[in-house]
């Protein structure tokens, strides 16, 4: 009379249907991470290349930016996140500033590719590790930021304080790659320092130097004769400061950069440091040297656009080397004292020693 008993599973779907419960959804729409990492476990060298596949990219953006500022193109497409009117990609009767801007647009899609497998390689990477994984996804935040706040460049007609604070942004997207990148190279360990303290605030001093350096040289591009749009159809404002001036005082804090390196690399060989540290501060003195026979080359020529963007590609270098720095002052080893190290957490011998590249 009353019909058989129902199953669970016949109650739940008919309160379902009365009720209008939300069904369960499959694992790889909840948390598609959770799901890669569940069925996938990448090599150690394939998340390393991952990571550094993201530094690169964070890189290479800087360059094309660059290009984009030196070659007149900044309005190129002169609205966001559109690039004219209601077209995204713009026309190719824009011409080459359009086809350099849009350029550069579209490689902030690739630079987001990179991060994202970074951020993906490493969740799956067994086992987790938080450090690097948290800094990959500052990465994608940093990248998201960054990309609104080019688009504010645009808006605001390339104004030099907005042009100039995109290039730090871009600049704490590299510091939080190379973070990302060096740490994969090390433990979770806690850490231990290889010189006294002493040496770890000179090396601090240094990187303050070279942060106010970085800052000085975007107040150079902002007052110099590249104000990033030459068509006329705009007025692009500029820093109200003599270049020359400013570009004198980018002079000075680079010579202070320089003493510093000398400074550190003696005190490192009095102190007997071990070798990690001393190459990682003589490869930043060759940097620097390298960077400043670029600024000196481009000031006595008036600033071609080449030599603009070199020297911003040797900032980058710059930064990642004083990072370099910084880090190898002190070891993290894969395991506490006693504890097992897990294979696939391994890092190659030389990374591991504090000398690798």
């Amino acid at each position: 009379m009353y019909g058989p008993p129902r199953t669970p599973r016949e109650s739940v779907h008919k309160g379902c249907a009365y009720h209008g419960c939300v069904p369960k959804l499959p694992d790889i729409v909840r948390n598609p991470l959770a799901f890669i990492a569940a069925r996938w476990t990448p090599r150690p060298a394939l998340v390393r290349r991952a990571v550094l596949a993201a530094l690169v990219m964070s890189v290479v953006i800087v360059i094309t930016g660059g290009a984009v500022r030196v070659t007149a193109s900044g309005l190129g497409c002169p609205t966001w996140p559109t690039c004219s009117g209601d077209s995204l990609l713009g026309t190719s009767e824009m011409g080459v500033h359009h086809a350099i801007e849009i350029s550069n647009r579209m490689l902030t899609y690739v630079l987001c590719a990179t991060v994202g497998w970074a951020i993906i390689a490493i969740r799956a990477q067994a086992p987790l590790r938080r450090g690097p994984y948290r800094l990959a996804w500052a990465q994608f935040w940093v990248v998201v930021f960054n990309a609104v706040w080019g688009g504010l460049t645009v808006l605001t007609k390339l104004n030099p304080y907005v042009v100039s604070l995109h290039f730090l942004l871009s600049a704490a997207l590299i510091t939080v790659a190379a973070l990302t990148w060096l740490r994969m190279r090390e433990g979770d360990a806690s850490p231990r320092p290889l010189v006294g303290k002493p040496v770890r605030q000179l090396g601090q001093l240094l990187t303050a130097a070279s942060a106010v350096l970085i800052v000085v040289g975007t107040l150079v591009s902002g007052a110099g004769p590249h104000p990033g749009e030459s068509s006329g159809a705009y007025k692009v404002r500029r820093i109200d400061v003599d270049w020359k001036t400013i570009a004198q005082l980018h002079a000075d804090f680079a010579w202070v950069v320089v003493g510093l390196t000398v400074a550190l690399w003696f005190v490192l060989r009095a102190v007997d440091a071990p070798v990690g540290p001393q190459h990682r501060v003589r490869d930043l003195f060759l940097v620097l040297m390298g960077q400043g026979v670029i600024g000196y080359v481009q000031y006595f020529t008036h600033l071609p656009a080449a030599l603009v963007d070199l020297h911003m590609f040797g900032a980058c270098l710059v930064w990642i080397a004083v990072l370099r720095v910084l880090l190898s002052f002190r070891e993290r080893p894969f395991a506490e004292p006693g504890e097992t190290v897990p294979a696939a957490a391994q890092a190659p011998k030389s990374a591991a020693s504090g000398i690798s590249a």
